[in-house]
């Protein structure tokens, strides 16, 4: 039986590591982790939340995920919103959906990343 999410994990080009870390690290705010040592030598770099674990993983050849996303819950998407704009990155809205106001960004690969907040 499944007990709960253990990590995302989601695919950058090579050399990406530099433009991860501002993205997830500096705007959205997650810690970067070290990589097991075994696994350092394969590039990428992993983040963790509160509650999250984030894996990005080198693809040769590369290719983002345009609709396959992971979806970060905020406590204020309005704030968030503000904080993204203030950062220049583009917000996507889309429909809300009940109990779910949202929108889509993309992470400096092209991968769609969705912010929510539960109302």
């Amino acid at each position: 039986m499944i007990l709960d999410l253990h990590h995302i994990q989601l695919a950058m080009p090579e050399g990406g590591e530099d433009a991860a870390r501002e993205f997830y690290g500096s705007v959205l705010g997650l810690a970067e982790v070290a990589k097991p040592e075994m696994l350092a030598g394969r590039g990428g770099v992993w983040f963790e939340g509160r509650s999250l674990r984030l894996h990005l993983g080198v693809e040769t050849p590369f290719a983002p995920a345009r609709k396959a996303h992971p979806a970060f819950r905020v406590a204020d998407l309005a704030a968030m919103r503000y904080h993204l704009d203030a950062h220049d990155i583009a917000v996507r809205t889309d429909t809300e959906l009940p109990g779910l106001r949202r929108f889509y960004v993309s992470d400096p690969f092209g991968n769609r990343i969705e912010i929510c907040e539960t109302v």
